[in-house]
């Protein structure tokens, strides 16, 4: 995901354009804060009718509603040209994904519980978000993959998330660990340290978390990054080879890597950094498509270009970050609905 954003109104350009967000991801001001226009304002506009989206709306063209089943096959599939890297098919993955409906056992925070949920559900998959630990084992028997987010921690969380993780890999189901502010506070440094060495198929952060799971100092403030997922992406390569994990850090450009390939992949729009646990919900659809794919590097790397295209979709006929949380739901559902698009992700 793009984690840079423009300046004044939000707008779909070429990606690299405009600073990196460096503000309070709570969106409360800092103590002694100047009082300024949010991030993303339009000056002069007082008022939500003012507002007007920034282009052609790209999801005016699908084709209606689906009805389910998610995916009929035939004509109601659009596939893209082919992608840059060779037999790599987003597309095709993605209609897989929608045929088998893959049940997604989440642990995750309270904030990212309802946006995670719902863009399961909008690109085919079952959600089921549960985290007792009388029954996560239980429920990690009958799912098709395990997302594990480290974002709400308590002691009887962790033992759920590590419960959860022994038994996906004692069955062979693949999981996906993100391990979010990973280097904010020791505690939660030792908790992703952990669960990374129980060997999740995918992990999902950002570049300060993880260079903080590599060992490295610095670089997380609260749970966002202040770090780029360039510097990461060498460090990345190492701890994949070293965890036997695919690593995913998402930035400007996403990096994906199993230690001996790894791939970028451009998709994205620097809005998706207001909205509040777009991130967690990534890792779920990881998950999904860790389900229908058995290849992890693929997997991450599907989920990564088709979420970021969805929030490319979604951004152009927004007004906001409150318009693009919605959006991005509604551009997931109809993802394959919509004009031909090229997945771009290359070999690095």
């Amino acid at each position: 995901m793009a984690l840079d954003r423009a300046q004044g109104r939000e707008t779909h350009r070429p990606r690299g354009a405009g600073p990196r967000y460096t503000g309070s991801p709570s969106g409360f001001a800092a103590a002694g804060a100047p009082t300024e226009s949010p991030p993303g304002a339009v000056p002069g506009c007082d008022r939500l009718q003012d507002l007007q989206p920034t282009g052609p709306d790209p999801l005016a063209t699908a084709r209606g509603w689906r009805k389910f089943p998610l995916y009929a096959g035939g004509s109601t599939f659009t596939r893209p040209r082919p992608p840059v890297t060779d037999r790599l098919d987003a597309w095709g993955a993605l209609a897989r994904l929608r045929e088998a409906g893959p049940l997604v056992h989440c642990i995750t925070n309270y904030v990212a519980m309802d946006v995670t949920a719902n863009a399961l559900l909008a690109i085919g998959a079952s959600p089921a978000m549960v985290h007792a630990n009388e029954e996560v084992e239980d429920f990690v028997s009958i799912s098709s993959a395990l997302v594990v987010n480290i974002g709400t921690l308590s002691p009887a969380w962790v033992q759920a998330m590590e419960r959860a993780a022994d038994r996906a890999v004692a069955r062979g189901t693949p999981w996906v660990l993100d391990p979010v502010g990973a280097g904010a506070t020791a505690y939660r440094t030792r908790t992703a340290r952990d669960l990374a060495g129980r060997h999740p198929s995918v992990i999902r952060g950002n570049a300060s978390e993880i260079l903080s799971l590599a060992g490295e100092v610095g670089g997380t403030r609260g749970v966002d990054s202040t770090r780029g997922a360039g510097e990461a992406s060498g460090v990345a390569r190492e701890l994949a080879r070293g965890l036997g994990s695919v690593v995913a850090v998402t930035g400007q450009v996403d990096y994906v890597t199993d230690g001996r390939r790894s791939l970028a992949v451009e998709h994205g729009h620097p809005m998706m950094t207001r909205v509040t646990a777009l991130g967690c919900a990534l890792a779920g659809i990881t998950g999904a498509f860790l389900a229908v794919e058995p290849e992890p590097l693929r997997a991450a790397a599907y989920a990564l270009a088709l979420f970021g295209l969805a929030g490319e979709m979604a951004a152009t006929g927004a007004i906001g970050p409150g318009t693009l949380r919605v959006r991005i739901v509604d551009a997931l559902h109809v993802l394959d609905t919509l004009p031909q698009r090229e997945i771009r992700i290359h070999e690095v």
